[in-house]
């Protein structure tokens, strides 16, 4: 073969080679909206360790404000917890009134429900259930807000941490919402469960290549960032019913697929009964490892990107409900 032909070989397969990272590594973030409110950053030392947190505070706060905690996934920050949401939950804050905070974890990981992870706030055990504590208490003495509309989500290893809160502080939270995560089996748990109840919402995808739906070993495409077992999503969710003392059969119900061409749509399964939290699976058929929002769209190597429902809607019209807590 001359090097010319080789030379066209190697730039076909280097031009080949681009095309499939930007294929499958492109990622879309909504652009940052302007809003009245304020977004701050703060650093503090507590237990030893420098910890970080953003917060959101709308323009226009209610006199009893809720609080809904935020937390980002493995390797994140306060900032990719908000754009991991889409701005969201700040557009939401101006509607209604609550304060969003955006804590960070150690060294960018929380100590999360998953017995397996390498990362330093597994191996050192970080008491971040008391650091949300922390948290939560400041913002009710600093501005009033509501002890008893204290909210949490987190997408993978902020998933985790959402599950650590429902498992062992139900008196902290009134209720949580994880994505992409699921409880760990057994052999895999780390976290002491209370059996106390908790109104729970679940948003997972069936075509999750880092969390399993169905249960098993969570790794990206069994290959990468190995985090031990997790039960199936419903066995997760089916554990919160069952504390909650649903016995009736779920509702379920399909909802709009305002989006066809994003490859996913969205089921969701409803437990509630007079005198009792409810508890939520948002299925996502055809989405991957990320919170649904119509601009956002993660790298197809962690699967599609549902564009039919604003997944921080879905969880605050589920936490007014479970808590009963006024917006305004």
């Amino acid at each position: 073969m001359s090097k010319p032909s080789r030379w066209f070989l190697w730039l076909g397969a280097a031009a080949l080679t681009l095309a499939l990272l930007v294929y499958f590594l492109y990622l879309e973030f909504p652009d940052e909206p302007a809003l009245p409110g304020n977004y701050t950053h703060h650093t503090l030392t507590w237990q030893g360790h420098s910890r970080s947190y953003g917060v959101y505070t709308p323009r226009d706060m209610g006199a009893q404000p809720a609080l809904v905690l935020v937390f980002h996934g493995s390797g994140g920050s306060a900032a990719q917890s908000r754009a991991m949401y889409g701005y969201a939950f700040e557009e939401l804050a101006e509607q209604h009134g609550f304060i969003v905070l955006y804590p960070e974890g150690y060294e960018a990981h929380y100590n999360g429900c998953r017995r397996a992870g390498p990362y330093a706030a597994n191996r050192l055990q970080i008491d971040d259930v008391g650091f949300m504590r922390e948290l939560v208490e400041r913002y009710i003495e600093q501005a009033g807000a509501n002890p008893r509309a204290v909210f949490a989500t987190g997408v993978s290893n902020g998933g985790q941490m959402a599950l650590r809160l429902a498992l062992e502080a139900p008196d902290l939270v009134a209720a949580v919402a994880p994505v992409a995560t699921s409880l760990p089996t057994p052999d895999n748990m780390d976290c002491a469960a209370s059996g106390r109840a908790v109104a729970f919402m679940l948003m997972n995808g069936t075509a999750d290549p880092m969390n399993p739906y169905h249960g098993g070993e969570v790794a990206l495409y069994g290959l990468l960032g190995n985090r031990g077992a997790v039960v199936s999503s419903l066995e997760t969710v089916e554990y919160f019913a069952q504390l909650a003392g649903h016995g009736e059969q779920p509702v379920s119900r399909w909802l709009a697929d305002s989006e066809p061409e994003d490859g996913s749509s969205v089921e969701l399964t409803l437990w509630s009964a007079p005198g009792r939290v409810p508890v939520a699976l948002y299925t996502v058929h055809g989405g991957g490892h990320s919170a649904p929002h119509p601009q956002l769209r993660l790298p197809r190597l962690l699967g599609g990107s549902n564009r039919d429902i604003v997944a921080a809607a879905e969880m605050w019209r589920f936490f007014e409900s479970a808590s009963g807590a006024a917006s305004r």
